[in-house]
């Protein structure tokens, strides 16, 4: 089928993708705006599948300080070029996470950052809660298991909920930004102040 320039524009502004890849996305979906999106969003993933093994040592420590002067974040946002580096949608992303840190406050980076006795313990805690209810051990295993993920998503930055929108992850995020930018992206560190807030030793 004949795909018209402006079907390409309106994909373009959809998802930010190239003028070729929307042009090959709407060709493989018979012109469905729909599912020219999940093309590209397939496709993404499967790019960004390819380069998240890749060594990323450029990048860029991005501040944010909220309205008021009493919460502030620092992220230190790493790419594979100074070139990438210096891009706008790559300045922008590590603002976002930085906004993130300070507005959804996380503790880690991701799952594999949580210390094996923390999980433990909210394995424990979680167990104790349902201690006696009569339900088997694998029904009590798999509240566990669901639990767990919720926590996960409180406390690792990469399973938040995006600040900006709230059915994406700030993992997703990244991986569009992996696919569209070409180069692996990875958080390497960040720290979060709130004004008077103990200093932990």
């Amino acid at each position: 089928m004949t795909v018209t320039t402006k079907q390409v524009k309106e994909l373009r502004e959809l998802t930010g993708a190239g003028i070729l890849d929307c042009k090959k996305a709407l060709e493989a979906s018979g012109g469905d705006l729909e599912k020219a999106k999940q093309y590209l969003k397939q496709r993404g993933l499967a790019i960004a599948a390819k380069k998240k093994g890749r060594e990323a040592r450029e990048g860029l420590i991005e501040a944010y300080i909220h309205a008021g002067s009493r919460i502030g974040a620092m992220v230190e946002l790493n790419c594979e070029t100074d070139f990438v580096a210096r891009t706008d949608e790559f300045k922008a992303l590590a603002h976002d996470i930085a906004m993130q840190v300070v507005a959804f406050n996380p503790l880690y980076i991701k799952p594999e950052d949580i210390p094996a006795e923390v999980i433990e313990q909210k394995k424990a805690e979680i167990r104790a809660e349902y201690e006696g209810s009569g339900k088997p051990p694998e029904v009590i295993e798999k509240i566990v298991e669901n639990k767990l993920e919720k926590f996960y998503q409180e406390v690792c930055l990469l399973r938040q909920p995006f600040i900006k929108d709230e059915n994406t992850t700030v993992e997703d995020v990244i991986t569009q930004a992996i696919a569209k930018l070409g180069e692996n992206v990875v958080v390497r560190r960040f720290v979060r102040f709130e004004l008077g807030e103990p200093i932990a030793r």
